[in-house]
């Protein structure tokens, strides 16, 4: 994704923030590019996480930026980024599992439901 923004605006983002599942030296060197990188090491429901600074030098890098509160306040902004359309689609409509199975059908099933989704944020916007 990041590849992607680069070739599209020709420039990297200037902060990435990422989760735990995206923890990995390969990936990590391929965002060397990036001036601010932020991301979690460990999953949240995990207490202690140790990194060996000798055989994950990123991630240890990653580790060290974590400590900041910049960093910190950074991260926390990207919960409520993503998280309210997650709340609101499994919440509302109660959308917890598809009824259709197949691919094509399941995403056409995922159309529908962000659809639903967009549409009522419009009709919120909408000038009164």
């Amino acid at each position: 994704m990041v590849a992607s923004v680069e070739r599209t605006l020709g420039a990297y983002p200037e902060q990435n923030l990422a989760d735990a599942g995206y923890r990995s030296e390969a990936v990590l060197a391929a965002l060397q590019g990036c001036t601010d990188l932020v991301g979690a090491l460990r999953r949240e429901d995990k207490e202690h996480f140790e990194v060996n600074e000798a055989a994950l030098p990123l991630t240890a890098a990653i580790a060290q930026k974590m400590k900041t509160p910049e960093a910190q306040q950074a991260y926390r902004r990207r919960t409520w980024l993503a998280e309210p359309s997650n709340g609101w689609i499994k919440n509302v409509p109660g959308f917890r599992q598809f009824s259709m199975r197949d691919l094509h059908k399941a995403q056409g099933e995922w159309k529908l439901v962000c659809m639903a989704l967009n549409l009522r944020r419009m009709a919120v916007i909408q000038p009164g």
